[in-house]
């Protein structure tokens, strides 16, 4: 990887989904079916891929449609149900990583370096970095304070 990190043009679709996640809160993050998935307190699970590709649907919706066992499914929900009580204790939380205070989604920015993506998603006081691999599929979160 010997480029910089530059700005990428967002498609019509992602410009959709991201047009209805300003506004909303991060509660969490997770990963599952090569996507990190992230739920909002507005109900909704904001699906973003190693392309930077993304989808955005309801919770209930999201939950049904993972490849996944009825048992990890059901630990999922409990810890959906619990972010969205307000309980952010991470390890009160079997697959969910809470996402720190203050993510209330005011910009979402696209940058590309070779294979690479990276979409940085800026909160009131929070803010969350996806850095994705389109050659192997890898994706990492971070998270800091603003």
């Amino acid at each position: 990887m010997t480029g910089e990190w530059r700005p990428e043009e967002t498609g019509t679709h992602q410009d959709h989904v991201i047009a209805h996640v300003i506004g909303a809160t991060v509660l969490g993050y997770f990963e599952a079916d090569d996507a990190l998935h992230l739920l909002l307190d507005i109900g909704f699970i904001w699906t973003i891929y190693p392309d930077a590709e993304m989808g955005l649907v309801p919770q209930s919706l999201a939950l049904k449609e993972l490849n996944t066992g009825d048992e990890e499914r059901a630990r999922l929900g409990g810890d959906l149900r619990r972010l969205h009580d307000g309980e952010a204790d991470a390890e009160t939380f079997a697959l969910i990583t809470p996402a720190p205070a203050g993510c209330l989604v005011e910009e979402v920015r696209l940058l590309a370096k070779d294979e690479m993506r990276r979409l940085e998603i800026h909160g009131e006081t929070a803010a969350l970095v996806v850095e994705t691999s389109t050659l192997t599929g890898e994706m990492s979160v971070g998270q800091w304070q603003v």
